[in-house]
């Protein structure tokens, strides 16, 4: 009744405020409502505090190259070809989506000869050192943090074609093709997918025969399901009528000019629902002959004669040995997800700070949006989740550079499991952003929005995400089942707590108990090992049925998925923890710790810990209590922990900012 009084007294002087205006205008013809006073956009920096420094947060989150990634971000603020534009009283850049597809791939094109004249490419693949790889990265997460198109487009040439020459070929090759590729003089693609088999690479139907009378090899696409698909190469090789595997052959596609070369046919993939600056084609290979020298040979070879040659004989090996250098391609694709979590939670936070909706009571302001619990539970949990992620991401570029044959297995395994999980966290975050951002989520502008399109794609490329998960829990099974054949403790993979006694999580939770990092981990372990013996259990159930073991570990997804989950959470606490470790005791590593607690229980609110009876119902509802609880602690720290990705305002979009004069009736005269 209150409310209803209060709205109608505020009527009420509107229509007297309107009945004085005609009194003192008797000759105006038009009279119009006016509020008493109009919303204003008040900066949260006003009256939010930091409580610890920003910078130094951004040093533990960003590890390396923080002066190059500012360069780089300053460097393309600076340029017209990254289309600035004003909103607002500040100056945004962002690709113009409004764009045609085919003015979206030129202007991809320019920005990339942009960096090149200016030698952001330099090194990348004439330089092999750690340094060079992890500025690389750097780089890279900058340019995804501007647009997907140009992260893939110069990810495509420099890792998969560029990584093809470097890793599949040898000194020739590198002599030959490395130079002019970092420089752009030649522009290459990887053609290894094909309409009829994507994750199945071992299905791929296109065939390589060898022509000894001219030592030339003929590449053929025998049917159109053989067809390369999304391409923006492998096949099969065939030695006297024997099927030798996978092999990767440099193929030209066009000639000097552009044009298509002879027997080759190409065909554009269309129109996509993001990634519209990418060129994705599809090729066709009528019987193309390649110089010998053109088989990329580090892994196998054959003789001008005919001869197959290969130190791996194993043809299983041989396989992952071909396919090991392509995980850098997953490492990419993880640690880009990750930036963009941060560029969506900045721009959600920022608004959340300033976006006011509705009054506790009749008269009073509106409330900040940030100010709900429930906005907080919607969005916090994300950050600390993308902190995380972060800490995480920094492990996996730091295994891949110090890579060796004895660390290969981890670094598939992490970067299947990373992928997949990174990736499909930020799909939630984006929509979970977008929906927070209400009406405004939707302007392509804004950018939350856009960017599920432009990123829903990561979770199928260089592997469906579902699938990554069930070669995790393979991996994961193959270890276990070797402890227990050999007798000997798990070692590896990080699976050496399964040699503890198991760990037990009490009846009675308490608040205390729930933060404790030890209690957190246990719980992550617990999981882990308990959905491990249940796949190995369920696999042996079906076995003794007489199916074959492929058959069974088939039935058996849903507990291969969850041990995957379960495997990826319990690696990204541990490297959430080994990044707080390093903080020496201050206001800083208390904020770390409490958002690490916030992770470690939103993962412990999952639904397998209650499915599995980890948890009993009133524990998991203590738990549901706790995250509500510590959402409301870090509240004073949103502005801060999202400031802290180091994502320039620029890079950000107009409702993070001055949203009200960034839609006021001057700023649509200005366009």
């Amino acid at each position: 009744m209150d409310r209803a009084f209060g709205r109608t007294k505020i009527l009420t002087n509107h229509l007297l405020q309107l009945q004085l205006q005609s009194s003192a205008s008797p000759n105006s013809s038009t009279a119009s409502l006016s509020s008493n006073a109009c919303l204003s956009f008040t900066p949260p920096e006003l009256s939010e505090t930091y409580a610890f420094d920003i910078k130094e947060m951004r040093k533990l989150v960003d590890r390396h190259h923080v002066e190059e990634r500012d360069w780089l971000f300053g460097m393309m603020r600076q340029s017209e070809v990254f289309n600035p534009r004003e909103r607002g009283g500040k100056v945004f850049v962002t690709p113009d989506y409004n764009q045609s597809m085919e003015q979206q791939r030129e202007m991809t094109w320019k920005r990339i000869e942009y960096l090149r004249d200016r030698g952001v490419f330099k090194g990348w693949l004439t330089e092999r050192s750690e340094e060079s790889e992890m500025r690389c990265f750097a780089c890279m997460e900058v340019m995804c943090t501007f647009d997907h198109s140009l992260a893939i487009k110069v990810g495509v040439h420099f890792f998969l074609w560029g990584g093809a020459i470097l890793f599949f070929g040898t000194k020739q090759h590198h002599d030959k093709w490395l130079r002019d590729t970092e420089n752009y003089l030649i522009k290459g693609c990887f053609a290894m997918t094909e309409l009829g088999h994507g994750s199945n690479v071992r299905g791929i139907e296109t065939v390589t025969t060898y022509d000894a009378n001219t030592q030339e090899f003929v590449i053929n696409t025998p049917c159109e399901s053989a067809h390369k698909y999304w391409i923006g190469g492998a096949a099969k090789l065939n030695i006297n009528g024997i099927n030798q595997g996978v092999h990767a052959f440099i193929a030209q596609i066009r000639d000097a000019n552009g044009n298509v070369c002879p027997n080759v046919r190409i065909a554009d993939c269309g129109h996509k629902i993001g990634l519209n600056g990418v060129d994705n084609g599809r090729i066709w290979f009528d019987n193309v002959r390649v110089p010998r020298e053109n088989l990329l040979n580090s892994v196998a070879d054959v003789s001008a004669d005919g001869k197959y040659l290969s130190s791996i004989k194993d043809p299983d090996q041989r396989f992952a040995a071909f396919l090991a250098p392509l995980t850098v391609g997953r490492v990419n694709i993880a640690v880009g997800a990750v930036y963009q979590s941060k560029v969506a939670l900045a721009i959600a936070i920022r608004y959340a700070l300033t976006r006011r909706a509705f009054s506790v009571k009749p008269y009073e302001p509106e409330v900040l949006l940030l100010d709900y619990p429930s906005h907080q539970r919607r969005l916090l949990p994300l950050v600390a989740k993308t902190y995380a992620m972060s800490f995480a991401a920094n492990y996996l570029k730091m295994l891949y550079v110090k890579r060796s044959p004895q660390t290969n297995k981890t670094i598939h395994v992490v970067s299947s499991s990373f992928k997949a999980t990174f990736t499909w966290n930020t799909m939630q975050i984006l929509q979970e952003c977008r929906e927070a951002c209400g009406g405004q989520g939707l302007k392509t502008e804004n950018r939350v929005g856009q960017l599920k399109g432009e990123y829903d794609v990561t979770t199928t490329f260089e592997g469906d995400n579902n699938i990554l998960m069930q070669q995790v829990s393979k991996a994961l099974l193959a270890e276990y089942v070797a402890a227990q054949k050999k007798n000997k403790p798990f070692k590896g993979l990080g699976l050496e707590h399964m040699n503890k006694p198991c760990p037990v999580i009490p009846s009675q939770l308490t608040s205390t108990t729930l933060r404790c990092s030890q209690f957190q981990m246990d719980a992550l372990c617990l999981r882990e090992r308990d959905l491990l013996n249940r796949l190995v259990a369920n696999i042996s159930q079906h076995v003794a049925k007489g199916e074959s073991k492929e058959h069974a570990f088939i039935m058996s997804f849903e507990l291969a998925e969850d041990l995957g989950r379960a495997f990826s959470d319990r690696v990204i606490f541990q490297k959430f923890l080994e990044a707080e470790a390093t903080l020496a005791e201050g206001s800083l590593k208390d904020v770390l710790g409490t958002l690490r607690s916030l992770y470690a229980l939103t993962c412990v609110e999952d639904a397998s810990f209650l499915r599995y009876g980890y948890l009993s119902v009133d524990n998991s509802a203590f738990v549901r209590r706790e995250i509500t609880k510590i959402c409301s602690e870090l509240r004073p720290h949103a502005l801060a922990l999202v400031s802290s990705f180091g994502i320039p305002d620029a890079f950000l979009s107009p409702i993070a900012f001055n949203w009200i004069d960034a839609n006021s009736w001057s700023s649509v005269q200005h366009r």
